[in-house]
């Protein structure tokens, strides 16, 4: 495979529009024991959420490993939606409800009933008018039939969901120029958030992807599985494997491995997630901090088989201690 060339990312600030986004899929938990559930199941303190914040949360096995990631919003005190990956989240239902037990809630999947929109740019800006700029990053706010989460701007590209009826959501696309899910899940990726895919079930650690930088680990709640595992990582400084982006000439797939060509006999890392828009491929991978500085292929660490990669930081900060790891 010839060398990588210098790599031209896309500009996103000239995109904007909807789209339905399929690939997440909405549990919702409704009763008087809901929050006290699932604060017990995830790394986030979901007893303390209120309506106008969203939350990020890992649902981890006894070993620690993420099972799931979520996006947790509470419209009302006794209701709970997790926003999911949509082929993750039957494994999820069905795994959450054998834990029910005596507790006052009830699981249901809203595939139909609900839908998440993505909205993109000034076009959504102007149609969401004084609710566009109410709305910070993970910040939630009421909108019509449904609620408008603020997320974070991806190279100047200002983005929201919107979650709520599937009629009503339908409309608000159908109202807006189309946005292209390329387009859309490449911002994703460039977001540096991760979504874990069916491909990456109970492969990564939450430090490994980042987690716990982006919010999705409350250290100071109570035990949930896998807690004294993820502790450990934390306080013991044990991560020693990071999330980063990576670009690249062709299509990556999730769960693809990552090669390092100065220990070429074991994988280096693991895609979590890829995106492709017109020409540029771009992927969320976890990787070993010591591979950082070397030449990076997926596929193979042969140059003749493997495909170049070029690695890039997310876009906050990774610790001190890392970069010295």
């Amino acid at each position: 495979m010839s060398p990588m060339s210098s790599i031209q990312l896309p500009d996103p600030t000239s995109w904007g529009g909807a789209l339905l986004l399929p690939n997440l899929g909405i549990i919702q938990v409704e009763g008087a024991d809901a929050a006290s559930f699932l604060h017990g199941q995830l790394s986030q303190d979901v007893e303390s959420q209120q309506a106008s914040e969203a939350r990020l949360a890992a649902y981890c096995s006894a070993k620690g490993r993420m099972l799931a990631s979520t996006l947790n919003l509470r419209p009302q005190p006794e209701q709970i939606w997790l926003l999911t990956d949509s082929q993750v989240l039957p494994g999820l239902l069905k795994r959450l409800t054998m834990f029910v037990l005596r507790s006052k809630a009830k699981l249901s999947d809203m595939n139909g009933a609900l839908a998440v929109v993505g909205l993109l740019g000034a076009p959504a800006a102007a149609q969401l008018g004084e609710a566009a700029p109410a709305v910070a990053p993970w910040q939630v706010a009421p909108h019509g039939s449904g609620w408008l989460v603020g997320l974070p701007q991806v190279l100047g590209a200002q983005r929201w969901y919107w979650v709520g009826p599937s009629a009503q959501a339908q409309a608000m696309v159908a109202a807006l120029p189309a946005v292209e899910s390329g387009a859309w899940n490449w911002l994703e990726v460039m977001s540096g958030i991760p979504r874990i895919e069916p491909a990456t079930v109970e492969q990564f650690v939450p430090q490994m992807v980042n987690f716990e930088l982006i919010g999705g680990v409350n250290f100071k709640k109570g035990c949930y599985p896998g807690q004294e595992v993820v502790a450990r990582s934390q306080y013991r400084g044990t991560t020693k494997r990071r999330a980063f982006i990576v670009h690249a000439e062709q299509a990556l797939q999730a769960g693809q491995e990552i090669f390092s060509t100065t220990d070429p006999g074991q994988p280096a890392g693991l895609v979590i997630n890829s995106a492709s828009v017109g020409s540029s491929h771009s992927a969320l991978v976890e990787l070993k901090l010591a591979a950082q500085g070397a030449d990076l292929r997926a596929q193979s660490a042969q140059p003749a088989e493997g495909m170049k990669l070029q690695l890039a930081m997310p876009p906050y900060e990774l610790p001190a201690a890392d970069e010295a790891a």
